[in-house]
């Protein structure tokens, strides 16, 4: 640790003008042995702005792996190359991931930042949709989109209006995909 901090703390330190421990006591690391450490580990960082109240939802957190996640899923596009894929339980054909679905990785995010902390400005408001209904994809669409992308689309992808604006600007006499586009994201 000693090796990353101290070029990090340099860079920090020369940037704000000042000296001293840039990490302080705060910052801890802790190795994630397991599943549940690692889902907790995740939970614990991706609800970190709804907990301060920096921000209302988990898909509106600047800086989150879940909000990346997220727009990754509702351009649908396959799973950032950045970040770890979920890859549902593993078996032993499977790439390397997290053991778990990203739908079920969404919906304990948002019961968990439903969740009133005494010791934590805020959470999600319980009145607040679940999450899929938030960014308007059905339990069974997301399962679909997210796991036959392209299978279903091979051009364009978007609701029928954005799909029909874009074949017009492209100059485009066939919606390739709208039957996918209409049942899957509308």
């Amino acid at each position: 640790m000693k090796e990353l901090n101290e070029p990090i703390a340099r860079m920090a330190n020369n940037e704000d003008k000042c000296t001293g421990h840039f990490w302080e006591g705060r910052f801890k690391s802790q190795a994630l042995l397991d599943e549940a450490a690692l889902v907790s580990c995740m939970a614990y960082v991706d609800l970190n702005p709804v907990r301060a109240k920096m921000e209302k939802t988990p898909e509106t957190s600047k800086h989150t792996s879940i909000k990346k996640r997220i727009e990754v899923a509702k351009a649908h596009q396959t799973q950032l190359k950045t970040l770890f894929p979920f890859i549902g339980h593993v078996s032993e054909d499977q790439p390397e991931g997290l053991p778990f679905k990203l739908e079920d990785y969404l919906e304990l995010i948002d019961l968990t930042g439903r969740v009133i902390r005494e010791d934590k400005r805020g959470s999600l408001d319980i009145s607040l949709a679940p999450i899929l209904q938030r960014i308007n994809i059905t339990s069974e669409q997301w399962l679909e989109v997210s796991t036959g992308f392209e299978k279903h689309f091979k051009s364009a992808v978007g609701s029928e209006l954005l799909l029909a604006e874009y074949c017009e600007h492209t100059e485009l006499q066939r919606r390739s995909g709208l039957a996918a586009c209409r049942r899957l994201l509308t």
